[in-house]
This record gives structure tokens, sequence and C-alpha cells, in this order.
């Protein structure tokens, strides 16, 4: 289940990330990757969250008790993880 999902929120970065920079591929993405060094804005982030609610049906942002701002992207992949609606 797990790897579907990062599979699933991995897919939604690229299609977002081509979208947004015009660019013909996304960077390659490991746990350790630096969010904000990954070449989208916030703009582009704000795009990406919606995207991902769109695709897996919730926003942990919204559905967790605490403000959080994930550096990594295995740091964000843990989030949606750990906020799945129950």
């Amino acid at each position: 289940m797990a790897a579907d999902l990062k599979a699933r929120i991995v897919k939604v970065f690229e299609d977002v990330f081509k979208e947004h920079t015009q660019a013909t591929t996304a960077p390659s993405l490991n746990d350790d990757s630096v969010l904000l060094e990954t070449g989208l804005d916030s703009l582009g982030f704000a795009i990406l969250v919606i995207r991902l609610e769109e695709e897996l049906g919730y926003d942990p942002f919204v559905l967790s008790s605490e403000a959080y701002y994930p550096q990594t992207f295995g740091d964000l992949i843990r989030f949606y993880e750990d906020n799945q609606p129950q």
C-alpha cells in the first residue's frame, strides 16, 4: 500500500512539474530530495497539493491537527501515509 501511495505521489509530482515548469522531464526524486531544490516554486507546491487531493481523495494538511512543513520528499510521503483517513 505504501509503495502504491508513493508511486501515485511521484506521478502527480512529475505531471505538475512538467506543466508548471514547461520542462520535458521531472527531476529524479528519492527520500532525501530537498523539496525546495526540486525546481517547484510555492505556486507549484500549492498546485501539487491540490492535485494530490484530487488523486488521493484527501488533504493531510487539512486532516492533521498540527501545522507541518515537510523538508524532503520522504517527509512528504510519510506525511501523506501518516495522515490518511481511517
